[in-house]
């Protein structure tokens, strides 16, 4: 399994809605495998969404240098040109693929671009004829990068950890956008949508599976914080439970924000990380960072009402089933988030917050995103992360390090 996933969330006077990309592909080259499947979910307003997917994997193409990737499902021409063209290993010029591509999708390090032909993802499998049609055009230019995942003009990190990097963990995810501003269109249904200077989340995620349990937040649309990119906010948090090596799990989590260009990373192996997440309408994350450069505490709350805001249940790959519903999002939770510096008190021995406000007071959004999924979700989950001894000491190394060459 690989996928990305894009959020795209207008401001109030530009619509005040988010869309989700949701890109998967599914045992490519396996044609063993009744599970390959190349696939786009696209997420609208009122928790509406199409999909749109092909059995055919040929028709995806991904470069090996970027972020550079596609899928052209059907071209403006006849039969015998298709199957010539389903050859494309490479991204077209926009013009070229606006005139050759009927429907699609293709992601460039700096565009996205698609039409999506798809059906009512809420009914029926995902493959063509399944269910009520619909769709979705999108054109968005990315015209300004506030962070990655790290400080802004620095080495970008690993969003778990610089293991990460390796076939260590099971699934594998890395935060690639954690706060855009991106300009352009996107028709949904009968509506058009124009915009300019929007937040834009991006992430990527790749292994056999998602997790058997798992929650998921985000927002980058703080209220006072989004005109001014000398003053940007984001905030990503998450846990589930992961496989590790010998056939074992561990159940953790973090968060992370990024602040005015600075990085503010709360995980278990520089500090503590909890969670109190309801099966649905409350997400409750907290973490204190006491190793690195960076000492602080932060608490972030994602709330919204089960009855009035029921969420989106869509599709998510699995490794026996493939595409099945298996998880529930929204992006209209009420958020509130609140990061505190932290200073050494050399009579207490412990770290408590600086004297005066936190350095970000009770930021807030109606435009949160959460989600829960895997389960089972009997009732409340709540837990701090449980690294195991022998990764926390190898994630410490790179802090460790640092702190021996001053």
């Amino acid at each position: 399994m690989e996928g990305w996933y894009y959020r795209l969330t207008l401001p109030e006077d530009q619509g005040n809605v988010s869309f989700a990309f949701i890109i998967s592909i599914e045992d490519p080259g396996n044609d063993k495998s009744h599970l390959k499947l190349a696939c786009i979910q696209v997420v609208g307003p009122h928790d509406e969404y199409l999909v749109q997917a092909d059995t055919d994997d040929t028709k995806f193409w991904a470069s090996k240098d970027e972020q550079a990737f596609g899928c052209n499902f059907a071209y403006n021409c006849d039969q015998q040109q298709q199957t010539d063209q389903h050859k494309y290993t490479t991204s077209l010029t926009k013009d070229q693929w606006q005139e050759q591509v009927e429907s699609g999708f293709q992601v460039l390090p700096n565009h996205l671009i698609g039409k999506v032909k798809g059906h009512d993802g809420t009914l029926g499998g995902v493959l063509e004829g399944q269910g009520i049609p619909g769709e979705c055009y999108f054109d968005i230019s990315i015209d300004q990068v506030l962070a990655g995942w790290g400080d802004v003009n620095a080495t970008q990190k690993s969003t778990g950890g610089w293991l990460a990097s390796f076939a260590v963990f099971e699934p594998h995810w890395q935060v690639t956008l954690a706060d855009a501003r991106v300009s352009g269109t996107v028709k949904w249904k009968n509506s058009t949508y124009n915009f300019q200077n929007a937040p834009l989340y991006a992430e990527k995620n790749w292994g056999k599976a998602l997790p058997s349990k798992w929650y998921w937040t985000q927002c980058n649309s703080f209220e006072g914080y989004t005109k001014d990119p000398s003053k940007a906010l984001s905030v990503t948090a998450g846990g589930g439970i992961r496989q590790v090596p010998f056939g074992k799990q561990e159940a953790l989590g973090m968060v992370s924000v990024h602040y005015q260009g600075k990085f503010y990373e709360a995980v278990p192996w520089t500090g503590t990380m909890g969670w109190k997440v309801d099966t649905w309408g409350s997400w409750v994350l907290y973490g204190r960072c006491t190793e690195g450069d960076r000492k602080f505490q932060v608490e972030i709350t994602y709330q919204l009402d089960p009855k009035v805001t029921p969420g989106l249940v869509f599709r998510a790959p699995t490794p026996k089933e493939g595409m099945v519903y298996f998880c529930r999002d929204t992006f209209e939770a009420e958020t509130t988030l609140t990061l505190w510096e932290l200073e050494y008190n050399d009579d207490t021995r412990e770290w408590e917050p600086k004297p005066g406000p936190p350095l970000i007071d009770n930021a807030k959004s109606k435009q949160g995103g959460a989600e829960v999924g895997g389960g089972p979700w009997w009732d409340t989950w709540e837990n701090d992360s449980q690294l195991k001894r022998s990764f926390k000491i190898l994630l410490q190394a790179p802090y460790k390090i640092r702190q021996l060459l001053r």
